[in-house]
């Protein structure tokens, strides 16, 4: 076999390989030898056709499969030892395909840009600032008034009922003058305003008294669960007992409990340990802006074009969706990339590739505990789907990818950051809001 290189430009690589007729018969013969002592054929013992009946009968399916794998093993070579990688899968053609008969050579084509060298990068040097947010009493009060408000209970008010307001009630649904199974019940709690019955039914209870009766008429939607109703008028008989006001709950031991705490002593040091870890949270990503910074700075190399030019395409059809939301499908025109798609696809191209390399040589990996924790985690999007989730998962190598590849990226940020020169600046949790809105801006 013989392999030509056609093209040495930039990153651009193309060869030709020659495969001649005569090895490539020889390979036929060796799979068909091998194959031999397992062929049984009407008219012939096992293991005794001939092999000129054996080339007749499977020569054309052993010729392809012959040439895939000396075409596929001539590639693995060429990478081994000119230690390409390819950017993207190389692009493969026969030549003379279409003339091309049993007994001529096999020449093919291949064609690919290879991924550029890495330069070194001295990470020991790059200097960067952690933000410290410290939970203040402030900052703790009103996490605590928020969850004394979402266990909040209701007392009975004088009065007109209000959006907002707890309305118990006996009801009392009848169709054609007809009452429905499940469709009363007796010292029903409705808060109005919650949209938990169909549409239209709390507004007609907006402004009743306790006391009151009220006919509710509204309609079942369409594609209401139980067949019988759907569309269907309805009227309910409402018998207004009680109207009840919205009350946070006491911010007291008892609230505490409420939140699995011991006592309010243990719930404010919950929450103050929550906060300062969303604090952290945000700080990291503002560290992490910071030394994707540094780094875009720091390097430079070639960058492969079909990867900027399909990163571009993906920004810009991305972009071009944010700002037209209504638009669900991709049923659309091509969007055009602009320069500024293109200067955002280098930067995160030259990254992506800068930080693979990083990782490689850090010898960082994702291991299988983190992978399943990252599909558990998608997975509860879909609640009742979790397992055909996994076992699409498991059958798709790109979504494992999708999931692989931001585990392994923050696992090679964090390595950047123990070799970095970091110091910690404490800062207020305005300025932390202040730094995060930055990096949406940019």
């Amino acid at each position: 076999m013989q392999v030509t290189e056609t093209l040495n430009e930039g990153l651009k690589r193309g060869y030709q390989i020659t495969l001649p007729a005569s090895e490539l018969d020889a390979k036929v013969n060796e799979k068909l030898a091998e194959a031999q002592p397992e062929v049984e054929m009407k008219g012939f013992r096992k293991g005794k056709v001939p092999m000129a009946l054996l080339k007749k009968q499977f020569g054309q399916r052993i010729l392809g499969e012959a040439m895939q794998e000396a075409i596929d093993g001539a590639m693995s070579d060429h990478f081994e030892k000119s230690g390409d990688k390819p950017a993207m899968q190389p692009q493969v053609e026969m030549v003379d395909g279409e003339t091309w008969k049993e007994g001529d050579d096999v020449v093919v084509t291949m064609s690919y840009e290879a991924l550029p060298a890495i330069p070194d990068v001295d990470l020991k040097g790059i200097k960067l600032e952690k933000l410290v947010v410290k939970a203040e009493d402030s900052a703790i009060d009103e996490a605590l008034a928020n969850l004394a408000e979402s266990a909040q209970d209701f007392d009975a008010k004088d009065g007109a009922a209000e959006n907002g307001d707890q309305v118990v009630m006996n009801f009392v649904g009848k169709v054609d003058g007809e009452a429905f199974e499940g469709g009363s019940a007796e010292d029903y709690p409705l808060v109005l305003g919650s949209n938990s019955f169909i549409p239209g039914f709390e507004d007609q209870l907006v402004g009743v008294k306790a006391g009151e009766e009220k006919a509710v008429e509204v309609s079942f939607p369409e594609e209401y669960g139980a067949e019988h109703l759907a569309g269907k008028a309805a009227v309910f008989d409402c018998t207004i007992k009680e109207v009840k006001a919205p009350v946070a709950a006491k911010i007291d031991d008892e609230l505490a409990k409420k939140f699995g705490a011991e006592d309010l002593a243990a719930l404010k040091s919950q929450v103050a340990e929550r906060l300062e870890a969303e604090y952290a949270g945000a700080a990291r990503a503002v560290m992490k802006r910071s030394l994707l910074d540094a780094l875009d700075k720091e390097v430079s190399f070639d960058l492969p074009p079909s990867l900027l030019d399909a990163e571009a395409k993906q920004i810009a059809h991305q972009l071009w969706h944010e700002e037209n939301p209504e638009v669900h499908d991709h049923n659309h025109g091509e969007i055009e990339t602009t320069d500024e798609h293109v200067k955002l696809a280098e930067r995160r191209v030259r990254l992506g590739l800068l930080l693979a390399e990083l990782g490689q040589r850090a010898e960082v990996e994702v291991t299988d505990a983190e992978m399943t924790q990252a599909i558990m985690n998608q997975a509860r999007q879909y609640p009742g789907q979790e397992r055909q989730f996994f076992e699409f998962v498991q059958q798709n190598q790109q979504m494992q990818q999708q999931l692989r590849a931001p585990i392994f990226e923050d696992k090679v940020v964090d390595y950047a950051f123990e070799l970095a020169d970091v110091s910690e600046k404490e800062v207020s949790k305005e300025d932390l809001q202040s730094a995060v809105e930055k990096l949406d801006d940019e």
